[in-house]
């Protein structure tokens, strides 16, 4: 193929007849919106000095909470699928590559100005908390394009996802989802899988410790497994959180020990973004056993997906999860489509606010796992504390 074809977004390839087959990407360009978040604090200086009003820098979780949902809903949906046949040429375009690269400088310029802020004084406690809020959020939003990068199998790119998730503290996450979550997703033993019942409050101390501890153990094992003990500069945990470390005692001798609490602030708030999307993404969802005892393979079916354009513009699609289970260094341009995977309601910014709400989540989410499973409660993934209660209220529909 051409390299001024790939620059132009035509996409040819020959199918299995001989059939030449031309695509044009309809989002090529629209994948660059996704930069708009790491300018969330910029945006956020230029609305206060052209109103006067402090509250906007409290812009980051306007933008999650109310901007998304809204963009969501106006915007619409979009299930098209890039031919097979072009998929090869689509993720050998570094275009797309550089749409996630050049989000980490505009994610430290934006920290590196926040700190700035905080350290100058010009700003009340209240200011600086929305500012850490705002800062948090692209932090969290960071965490995946983490995830984007952490799954290729090129180091620069997975050195990149370490630089990204420096700034919230967990750096641990490279280890746990790529060697953890995606071999044990959608079961009872996934930390990171939520089950039917069970309530965000609940999900987040478990998810959160268990992910910790299965990273340590990941990444113990595979020391053991070359001769190293667990204290070694090759342990990729331990180098994670150096590189926070190195990064947040820097700050605090650059901009003055008081930026550290908001520091910490934005560190929470990013990876709590991250929980509540695991929280939401694969909630009730089960594998279930073959007879040699082994979970089936991982299909479209075990992740809920979402084609909210917006959304999936802006955090490089990463609503069409199932397809990222079912094929995970796939690159984000690629992912497709399935009619068998289970559907949310809507994007990733309304049920990020609906989650927060467990009467509500469980009156929208729970009639749906229900729906996926025919009916019978019993092949889903129940939280065990609520099963009786569970089943008591699901089982006649078994």
């Amino acid at each position: 193929m051409e390299a001024a074809t790939l620059r132009n977004v035509e996409k040819s390839a020959g199918t299995d007849t001989g059939e030449q087959v031309s695509w044009r990407d309809p989002k090529r360009y629209l994948w660059l919106l996704g930069l708009l978040v790491p300018l969330l604090p910029f945006i956020a200086l230029g609305l206060v000095a052209a109103t006067g009003l402090g509250v906007f820098w409290w812009f980051g979780p306007m933008f999650m909470y109310i901007i998304l949902p809204l963009l969501d809903t106006f915007v619409g949906s979009d299930e098209a699928n890039p031919p097979e046949s072009v998929v090869k040429h689509l993720e050998e375009d570094r275009y797309y590559r550089w749409c996630t690269y050049l989000f980490l400088p505009l994610q430290y310029g934006g920290l590196l100005f926040a700190c700035w802020k905080w350290g100058s004084g010009d700003l009340s406690v209240i200011e600086s908390i929305g500012l850490a809020l705002t800062i948090g959020t692209v932090a969290g939003i960071a965490i995946n394009t983490a995830h984007e990068l952490g799954h290729k199998r090129k180091n620069g790119e997975r050195w990149a996802s370490k630089v990204a998730l420096a700034q919230t503290g967990y750096g641990h996450f490279f280890i746990e989802h790529n060697r953890g979550h995606h071999v044990r997703v959608a079961t009872p033993e996934d930390p990171a899988s939520s089950r039917l019942g069970e309530s965000l409050y609940a999900f987040l101390p478990r998810t959160v410790s268990g992910s910790l501890r299965s990273a340590i153990e990941l990444e113990k094992t595979r020391l053991d497994r070359v001769g190293c003990g667990f204290f070694t500069y090759r342990n990729d945990v331990l180098n994670a959180w150096a590189m926070t470390l190195v990064l947040f005692a820097a700050l605090v001798a650059g901009f003055g020990v008081e930026v550290l609490p908001y520091l910490l602030l934005q560190a929470v708030f990013g990876f709590s973004l991250l929980e509540v999307v695991n929280y939401l993404e694969h909630y009730g969802l089960v594998r279930q056993k073959q007879e040699d005892g082994r979970y089936e393979r991982c299909r479209p079916e075990h992740s809920w997906n979402s084609n909210n354009t917006a959304s999936n513009v802006l955090l490089y699609h990463l609503q069409r999860h199932s397809d990222h289970h079912a094929n995970p260094v796939r690159r984000y341009q690629a992912l497709r489509h399935f009619d068998e995977a289970p559907e949310l309601p809507s994007g990733y910014g309304s049920m990020i606010t609906l989650a927060y709400f467990p009467p509500l989540w469980r009156r929208v989410m729970d009639k749906r796992v229900l729906a996926h499973y025919d009916g019978d409660v019993t092949r889903a993934n129940i939280y065990p504390r609520r099963r009786d209660r569970v089943l008591g209220r699901y089982g006649k529909a078994a």
